[in-house]
């Protein structure tokens, strides 16, 4: 059975940062595309960043700058570092296989200005 299981989110303060981590099992973790999206209440889905077995990264035109997307295939674990967080930035944060399209439950984060 695949698992996903989103950590890290919370309350900070615009400008600040958090780390978040998902840990994967159930599949070959290290061939596989992982990402991170996010939804707010009333808005599409948003495809945050991914990264590809082989470690190449892309990012939403949002994000690009301030999130690194990043995997340990040795803990079967994908990280998103988020700096310079907006109040824009507040969503649930999903990982997930892209392939499969299958995500994980998510986890809040909330930037107050």
């Amino acid at each position: 059975q695949v698992q996903l299981v989103e950590s890290g989110g919370g309350l900070v303060q615009a400008g600040e940062s958090l780390r978040l981590s998902c840990a994967v099992s159930g599949i070959l973790f290290n061939r596989n595309t992982v990402g991170w999206n996010r939804q707010t209440p009333g808005k599409r889905r948003e495809l945050v960043a991914r990264i590809s077995s082989d470690g190449n990264a892309m990012y939403a035109d949002s994000v690009r700058g301030r999130f690194t997307i990043s995997r340990d295939n040795a803990k079967n674990t994908v990280y998103l570092e988020m700096n310079s967080l907006k109040p824009e930035d507040t969503a649930v944060y999903y990982c997930g296989l892209i392939s499969y399209d299958y995500w994980g439950q998510g986890t809040q984060v909330t930037v107050s200005s």
